[in-house]
């Protein structure tokens, strides 16, 4: 829950530097999310699925007229990374809604660990998860 990794590498709504965690609106989007994001080598043998809820008056969601024209390209654009740097230093959000370039109209979640209520995530569980290779195979 620390944005670690994200810090280290960086990610289409961050710079590196910039902690962050990345989720989706439902199960089904973080897998297609994490498939398109990941090699078929690297896909570990453990995973698990967190469920976490926030309060809504903590979410900022921005219209798409206010996201980068270019956001959705790829590889991702620098703009997209600066959009979300900049709210994510201004810490005045626990998570920015954001739209997946996987699902057109659903969102995933750009959740800052430094906001201050960030302890008021609240993980609803922690479940095992059986990556289905099928989904990856050529």
């Amino acid at each position: 829950m620390s944005g670690e990794s994200s810090r280290l590498n960086g990610g289409r709504w961050n710079q590196k530097g910039i902690p962050c965690l990345y989720a989706a609106e439902s199960r089904a989007l973080a897998m297609l999310e994490y498939t398109v994001n990941i090699e078929f080598d690297e896909i570990p043998r453990g995973l698990c699925i967190v469920t976490i809820t926030i309060p809504d008056s903590y979410i900022y969601m921005p219209e798409m007229y206010e996201l980068p024209g270019d956001w959705w390209m790829r590889p991702p654009p620098s703009s997209g990374r600066y959009y979300g740097s900049f709210l994510l230093d201004k810490n005045k959000y626990s998570a920015i809604r954001v739209p997946s370039m996987v699902v057109p109209k659903e969102f995933n979640y750009v959740l800052n660990p430094r906001y201050p209520l960030a302890g008021q995530f609240v993980i609803l569980g922690v479940d095992d998860l059986v990556y289905d290779i099928r989904i990856k195979q050529n």
